[in-house]
């Protein structure tokens, strides 16, 4: 009982451990901070990446790529059929996006993909990320033929609308549609008309035949392309393309779900010619990883396949140059990509996993989250070391006392026992406040950066360094276990030292002492 007492006592009364117990809370706090930190920011990272590029990626090294997308699924699923969900064809490229933006022509290099409608919902997460609630729901808006079809409300009901995205589909597009209409006719009008060509005084030498097609219209008004009511092939573009995000929060958007733009690429012939075509915008892609949402835009796998010379009209079969491959749950991904690489050629094919084409990004994460715990538990270290400064002055201090004490037929053990509980005491103190304020801290990490940023004017979090809009942050139960174990390890291991100091004392040259 005297043990207890006195670690309560030396805790209420020596305000010099206060200073122990703050750099315990602070570590604490800080690395449950930093880890739930990164922990979010790799669970993100990880599940957008498999949700964009799907588990398995077999890819041809060829320019014109693989021949007939049902012969080469037919031999995956041969190889390793039992252990994969779903197949995908995928034409992925490099293109230029033209953007009309007022009067204005932005111009921007794009990674053009090419999806099949029916599958492309199956291996990745790119219907999640449209932001149209019935895209979303269903992939039915790519079943048409000639591409996707334009779609009202793009905001829809399900999360809170942007407001320029709420009249944008057909109504942003016949309002387009009578705007270039009447200023292509303003112009017209300004321009100056053209002095007829003088009459002939000659007469003619026979009277002009009847044009059996007059009154007929010329061809080019005979197949006029009107955009009120017709679109081109679809396309949803990558939302960092499509807008930006002023400091207030506020998105403006350069083109809006029904606005035309063109894309230019090249042939696959030899040599490779280039090729444009127009298509209308459908929805807007949204990973949340701006790297993605500035880069990535997709159409029809059929329509770019004809525009790029990839499809053979007498056979019916195309050419595409990736197919991705979703895993059934459970499935070892290393051990299907080992056994697609020693079926198809390495010379002509590449088997990768998601992992592998982003390794060297998930390398550098973990990296960096083990360097930055080192570092951090190094507050705790110092803590530590403030522990054993104040125990050997509290055992150089109460050496009168400790003599008393042992007199009174208190053990060594006894002595040990009070210094290490003390420095238990501070341990479980100190981390008890951490674990309070770093889990408080993760709880309102974005509206504490907010505040930092509103006050000094400068944005914590940016995300077209970081990724993500916000910031992300997961708190794991084992994680916060070893923090807090931690900590009281090196309270109770600082003060070892000092309180085997104390235990060996003898009474009598403890009282002889003072």
């Amino acid at each position: 009982m005297y043990k207890l007492l006195l670690c309560l006592r030396y805790l209420r009364t020596r305000w010099i451990a206060l200073a122990s117990i703050i750099s315990v809370t602070l570590g604490v706090a800080t690395l449950i901070v930093v880890n739930s930190v990164m922990q979010g920011f790799t669970g993100e990272m990880k599940n957008r990446i498999k949700g964009t590029i799907s588990d398995l990626m077999l890819e041809s090294c060829s320019l014109s790529g693989m021949y007939d997308f049902d012969a080469h699924a037919e031999r995956i699923m041969q190889v390793a059929g039992d252990r994969i969900e779903a197949l995908s064809p995928m034409v992925a490229i490099q293109a230029m996006l033209y953007l009309r933006n007022g009067e204005n022509t932005i111009v921007m290099p794009v990674d053009l993909v090419g999806i099949d409608e029916r599958t492309q919902s199956k291996v990745s997460d790119f219907g999640k990320f449209l932001q149209h609630p019935a895209n979303r729901r269903a992939m039915s808006f790519l079943l048409h033929e000639d591409g996707y079809d334009v779609r009202d409300h793009q905001a829809g009901d399900e999360a809170p609308p942007r407001e320029p995205m709420a009249g944008a589909g057909w109504k942003h597009r016949r309002e387009m549609a009578r705007f270039r209409e009447f200023q292509e006719k303003y112009l017209q009008r300004r321009q100056p008309q053209s002095a007829p060509p003088p009459e002939s005084s000659t007469p003619p030498l026979s009277a002009p035949t009847r044009d059996p097609f007059a009154g007929r219209l010329p061809e080019e008004e005979i197949n006029r392309f009107d955009p009120a009511a017709e679109q081109h092939a679809g396309i949803v573009l990558g939302m960092a393309m499509a807008s930006f995000r002023t400091s207030d929060g506020v998105d403006h958007f350069r083109v809006l779900p029904g606005d035309d733009v063109k894309l230019t690429t090249v042939t696959v012939g030899q040599p490779p010619k280039d090729t444009s075509d127009n298509f209308t915008i459908v929805d807007f892609y949204e990973s949340k990883m701006s790297e993605y949402d500035s880069k990535f835009v997709f159409v029809p796998i059929r329509k770019l396949q004809k525009m790029r010379g990839m499809w053979d009209p007498t056979t019916g079969v195309g050419w595409i140059n990736a197919i991705q491959i979703k895993l059934k749950p459970g499935a070892d991904g290393e051990a299907v990509r080992d056994l697609l690489r020693a079926a198809f050629s390495p010379r002509d094919y590449v088997v990768s996993t998601w992992r592998d084409k982003q390794g060297a990004l998930l390398s550098a994460v973990d990296m960096e989250t083990r360097i930055l715990n080192i570092l951090l538990f190094m507050i705790i270290a110092v803590a530590g070391f403030g522990i054993l400064a104040i125990f050997y002055m509290i055992v150089v201090e109460k050496t009168r006392d400790i003599g008393i004490l042992k007199s009174l037929g208190a053990s060594s053990r006894g002595v040990m026992g009070i210094f290490l509980g003390y420095g238990l005491s501070l341990g479980a103190v100190g981390s008890g406040a951490g674990l309070v304020i770093g889990l408080l801290f993760v709880r309102y990490i974005n509206e504490i950066a907010d505040f930092i940023a509103w006050a000094t004017g400068q944005p914590v979090f940016d995300p077209s360094i970081y990724y993500f809009y916000e910031i992300p942050a997961v708190v794991l139960p084992w994680t916060v276990f070893w923090i807090v174990c931690g900590a009281l390890a090196i309270a109770v291991l600082a003060s070892i030292l000092p309180a085997r100091r104390a235990a060996r004392l003898h009474p009598v040259e403890a009282l002889r002492y003072e």
